[in-house]
């Protein structure tokens, strides 16, 4: 089959199933060979490795995919491109069409089925609604994983590389790297896709780690300080802790975990590394006990 990266082919697949846009999916395609090469490359995608890729649309990425992968498992929630899918793959043995929401996917067993439970490698053209739920799922699910290589709006990645003190810095920049070193590959402008977004996109490469960058005692308790201390941006991590109803802590043990920290009570949460902000944790899991 013609590649769907040229965008007469994409049009005319369109036009024969009658397919409609659905918004609820925030479904826009890609019609650019060079950004698909790009990720191609930045997935460093070998004939080793198995491929999970969420939303492949009509499969204009799964033909590339499957090209460089051993298998490929494309996981798609709108079961009106299914069929398109079974046409446009129909030549590659190596792909399973999965139809399911891939938030309710049991991916540690699609791993062990298909890789023998070895790290997997994860490709997806996310809706943007909905990029941090699933890439924070697969990370915090145990799920074995080498790199997750995503297209998210610009902003968004921007975000997840962001560094303390930078305007992008927040929670998300604290969650993605906690788990995996991110690497921005490429810029994509709206034009490359069928229909053109609102927002500029990008594509980023989130590499796992094999152990966490910090070692923290009470790990749930590092990011619902993270989460509250970005909640009131403007206001210092004092208030921000004091303030947020997933804490506890009085005034004045915030002030004692501050000062045993090493860190000012003036000190404002956007300035905090992840090794501050591990060190904090420790600090008010060893002043639970």
């Amino acid at each position: 089959m013609e590649k769907l990266s040229n965008p007469q082919k994409t049009i005319e697949v369109i036009k024969k199933h009658g397919f409609d846009f659905q918004k609820k999916f925030g479904q826009n395609f890609l019609i650019d060979e060079h950004v698909l090469d790009k990720i191609i490359s930045a997935a460093e995608i070998t004939k080793e490795d198995f491929v999970l890729e969420i939303g492949p649309g009509i499969g204009t990425m799964t033909q590339r995919l499957a090209e460089a992968a051993r298998e490929v498992a494309a996981v798609e929630i709108d079961r009106n491109l299914i069929p398109i899918l079974q046409e446009t793959l129909a030549e590659h043995d190596n792909v399973t069409i999965i139809n399911k929401d891939v938030l309710k996917l049991d991916i540690a067993e699609l791993a062990r089925e298909k890789n023998g439970g070895r790290p997997i490698k994860v490709v997806a053209n996310l809706p943007y609604y909905i990029t941090t739920p699933i890439i924070m799922s697969l990370f915090e699910s145990g799920v074995p994983l080498s790199s997750i290589t995503v297209m998210v709006q610009k902003e968004v990645a921007l975000r997840m590389q962001a560094q303390p003190g930078t305007k992008d810095y927040g929670a998300l920049s604290l969650a993605v790297q906690y788990y995996a070193e991110p690497y921005l590959a490429a810029n994509v402008p709206q034009n490359c896709f069928i229909p053109r977004p609102n927002v500029g996109s990008a594509v980023i490469r989130l590499a796992r780690y094999a152990e966490p960058p910090v070692h923290v005692k009470d790990e749930k308790l590092m990011f619902r300080l993270i989460r509250a201390s970005f909640n009131q941006r403007r206001k210092t991590l004092l208030n921000g802790l004091k303030n947020s109803p997933e804490l506890s802590f009085s005034r004045e043990e915030i002030l004692e975990a501050l000062a045993r920290a090493g860190l000012p009570e003036n000190v404002r949460g956007e300035t905090l590394t992840l090794e501050q902000f591990a060190a904090l944790a420790d600090v008010f899991a060893d002043m639970q006990i």
